[in-house]
């Protein structure tokens, strides 16, 4: 399972090419497909969610099942699956941004990498910054709420 962590600032050229974290890269490559799959955050205009093949198997499984004619059916497969792009790595572990995630973003020269474990945002760099500075005051209040539960516990239904 994939494992993403830590924060890099990359420059993105004027063809929507960026480096992805080399720890992130090889998260990304699996026999299946070598990138990332990228879409809108929902709910959050100022990121994109990104993870592997994997990950992305898992969402669209969890959006199936829902009722196929439902509005959550709908709604979720609109705004995650539809939305969604194959991003491959090219020679030098770069992936293409497309124009429509570039602008849903804000991403211009830079792109912040900011790793959330099984799952990565790609930001503009000011944007990311206010969030993170609104998230780590939230933090405490969130900590207190927490509780931990260790794999076995979660398989064991505990």
């Amino acid at each position: 399972m994939a494992l993403f962590l830590s924060r890099f600032d990359n420059k993105v050229d004027r063809k929507g090419r960026v480096s992805v974290p080399a720890s992130f890269r090889a998260d990304l490559t699996s026999d299946a497909f070598a990138g990332a799959i990228a879409y809108p955050t929902p709910g959050n205009s100022g990121a994109l969610e990104a993870c592997d093949i994997d990950r992305m198997r898992q969402l669209a499984e969890g959006i199936d099942s829902f009722n196929p004619f439902s509005d959550e059916f709908g709604d979720l497969a609109t705004a995650i699956l539809t939305k969604s792009h194959r991003l491959p790595f090219d020679g030098e572990g770069r992936i293409i941004l497309p124009q429509s995630l570039l602008e849903h973003a804000g991403i211009t020269d830079m792109a912040t990498f900011a790793g959330r474990g099984a799952t990565f945002q790609i930001w503009a760099p000011a944007a990311y910054e206010a969030y993170e500075a609104d998230a780590t005051g939230r933090a405490p209040e969130q900590a207190a709420k927490f509780e931990f539960r260790r794999r076995d516990q979660m398989e064991a239904g505990e």
